[in-house]
């Protein structure tokens, strides 16, 4: 059977960045990344729907190791996904990918200190065994995203799209598109859509706040021409952190003055009356992630009228489109539904502990990485409210340093022991978003306190995860139980736990 130091799971965007670190910081692992799919870039790879592109700037959503170099910053996805790929083929991992892997169950062993990792290829079902397994594997379902079970659905009689499963060979030129939504996706699709089609309508079942920036960051052009490569990608990539963060504690603070500013920003694009039509929430900033609008686009096709939107319910499917609930019918050649994803954590891989199949609902997140009670274990899992990279290079690292800091004391296992009886139960994800709240449920909890609460803050994360000690009073450090029974025969005094 053959054996890894590392398996890494998922070959995206964390995946490959975790695989970077571990050649970088620990060469002498051997390490594996097994990939469900034919090919690697994980969301970037998968999502083709037109204008698709990220919702964070490239000098924070790409990795500290290696310079974003394209002039946008707001950057579409197949720029994302050559710089994937050119970072596996600069540290040499792609004879480490094992793509059409999937990985279905894992089993842990005390006794021997390894999991055993069954994987499901085209070919064959095989069990391979690491020591310790590194879950990049986002945080939804691949295979569909979410459709709302609406009445009359099937008496459509047009075209209907998921943006998750976008078909190569569409032609929307000169067709009304109706996309369902409000969200990231929506907002980008909008525009790209409108224009080729006769006309793109947005249908929103309630506002979403919407911000404008620019695709390119000047400051970082200015600073690229100023200092070296990387000086000048750190330097731009330190601004966006803090401008991020203050943004985010000022949408917490001045949830009130914040929202001032954005209606400030679509007044100007569109004016009071759309405003107050379409863009106001009955939220505050950030009980759901913001979306970006680069270069104003979105407010652009509205204003040269290929795009329009509309608020309202789905009362039901027509043969030639929507009714809604007030009655108003919204006929399209082509309906795009923009409803969101299915949130799965894991991509559905069974863990069992010593015999004991593990349900993550009953778990905390140590440290927002790691599970109580489940060793040798973590999982790449980014911020809601900034860069998703920002905290998987923080895991990958933390990773790296727990893996050396085994080796240099003889551990074979770690495994964070949730202890404190005064440790209560909080949700993991203090987002309202309906996709979050379809599985809260289902999802591990956070903690009341440290290291179990989970900060979404930058700066706390890096002091706790880059700096803090590893032997914490929490994380319990093991050797094998042969080499463990070892020591307490030579002296029932030493019990092998650290």
């Amino acid at each position: 059977m053959e054996h890894f130091d590392v398996l890494i799971i998922g070959a995206g965007l964390s995946g490959i960045g975790a695989g970077a670190h571990l050649r970088m910081e620990c060469p002498e692992k051997t390490f594996g990344i097994l990939e469900g799919r034919e090919r690697s870039g994980g969301t970037w790879d998968l999502f083709r729907y037109p204008g698709v592109r990220s919702d964070s700037d490239m000098f924070t959503l790409g990795y500290s190791f290696r310079p974003w170099s394209d002039q946008k910053a707001i950057a579409d996805g197949p720029s994302i996904l050559n710089y994937i790929r050119e970072t596996s083929v600069e540290y040499d991992l792609d004879k480490e990918i094992r793509y059409g892997h999937r990985v279905r169950r894992a089993e842990w062993s005390s006794e021997t200190s390894k999991w055993t990792v069954e994987v499901g290829s085209q070919q064959e079902t095989k069990q391979l065994t690491c020591n310790f397994i590194y879950l990049c594997t986002g945080y939804y379902e691949y295979d569909k995203g979410y459709t709302p079970d609406w009445p009359g659905f099937d008496d459509y009689q047009g075209t209907i799209i998921h943006p998750q499963k976008w078909p190569e060979d569409l032609d929307y030129t000169g067709k009304n598109v109706l996309v369902i939504g409000s969200g990231a996706t929506a907002v980008t699709l909008v525009p790209a859509m409108a224009d080729k089609a006769a006309h793109v309508k947005m249908l929103q079942r309630s506002p979403t706040y919407i911000v404008t920036m620019p695709s390119q960051d000047r400051f970082a052009n200015f600073f690229r021409s100023l200092l070296p490569a990387k000086a000048a990608y750190a330097a731009a990539r330190w601004k966006n952190i803090v401008r991020q963060a203050i943004f985010y504690a000022g949408s917490r603070k001045y949830p009130n003055a914040m929202k001032r500013l954005i209606a400030k920003g679509i007044r100007h694009e569109l004016g009071d009356d759309q405003l107050e039509k379409h863009f106001t929430p009955k939220y505050d900033p950030w009980d759901q992630r913001l979306c970006v609008v680069p270069d104003s686009d979105l407010f652009e096709a509205i204003r040269e009228q290929k795009a329009s939107i509309v608020t309202g319910n789905i009362e039901t499917f027509t043969p030639t489109g929507v009714r809604l609930d007030n009655g108003e019918e919204l006929n399209a050649d082509i309906i795009v539904t923009a409803t969101g994803l299915r949130l799965k954590i894991m991509a559905g891989l069974e863990l069992v502990v010593d015999g004991e199949t593990v349900d993550l609902s009953k778990k905390f997140a140590y440290k927002g990485m790691m599970y109580n009670d489940v060793p040798n274990l973590a999982q790449a899992f980014g911020y809601t409210n900034a860069s998703w990279t920002l905290k998987c290079d923080l895991t990958s690292k933390y990773v790296c340093r727990l893996l050396k800091h085994m080796d240099s004391q003889g551990f074979a296992s770690c495994t964070p022991r949730a202890n404190d009886p005064t440790l209560e139960r909080v949700p993991v994800l203090d987002f309202n978003s309906t996709y979050v709240l379809r599985v809260l449920d289902e999802l591990p909890s956070q903690g009341s306190k440290h290291p179990w609460r989970l900060h979404q803050n930058y700066f706390k994360d890096l002091s706790m995860l880059r700096y803090a000690k590893l032997d914490d009073g929490v994380m319990e450090f093991r050797r094998t139980a042969i080499a463990e029974k070892s020591r307490e025969n030579a002296d029932p005094g030493i019990v092998g736990v650290s």
